[in-house]
């Protein structure tokens, strides 16, 4: 009688033991996620003028990644745009602090843009800059 409640109780105590590694492991991996961040770029002119932009799109899983070919996280737009016609571009990252990042400068385009760029984290402008003709919104000293 003992060995058979002895091998029901086992049992019990396995399949609990298999069901909390389950959840702990659910758990656990969650954990790892990191948190993502909502970013936004945004980039204006007091004078329309085709703006060269460049911008983080993506996190590189190793700074070694972007160090051998920036150009494959940071991409290049030419924008048209203005006093009313602001270039805006969302993304989330998980580490804006060292890689939420927008440029913009006249590029081979005449005359003074006088632009302006903000780099909002969360819902809340963290960088705001201005420029003549080149502008950098960036948390990070590049």
């Amino acid at each position: 009688m003992t060995t058979a409640r002895d091998a029901i109780a086992a049992t019990s105590l396995l399949v609990g033991l298999s069901a909390l590694s389950l959840t702990t492991g659910t758990a656990a991996s969650r954990a790892d996620d990191p948190v993502m961040h909502h970013v936004t770029y945004t980039v204006a002119a007091a004078n329309p003028i085709y703006a060269d932009i460049y911008y983080l799109d993506q996190e590189p899983p190793i700074f070694s990644d972007y160090s051998h070919n920036p150009y494959q996280f940071v991409p290049n737009v030419r924008a048209d745009i203005g006093p009313d016609r602001p270039w805006v571009y969302e993304l989330d990252l998980a580490n804006p602090h060292q890689w939420a990042m927008v440029s913009a400068s006249t590029g081979t385009e005449p005359g003074a843009a006088q632009f302006h760029c903000d780099l909002s984290v969360d819902g809340a402008v963290v960088v705001s800059q201005d420029g003549p003709t080149g502008v950098l919104c960036s948390l990070r000293h590049w």
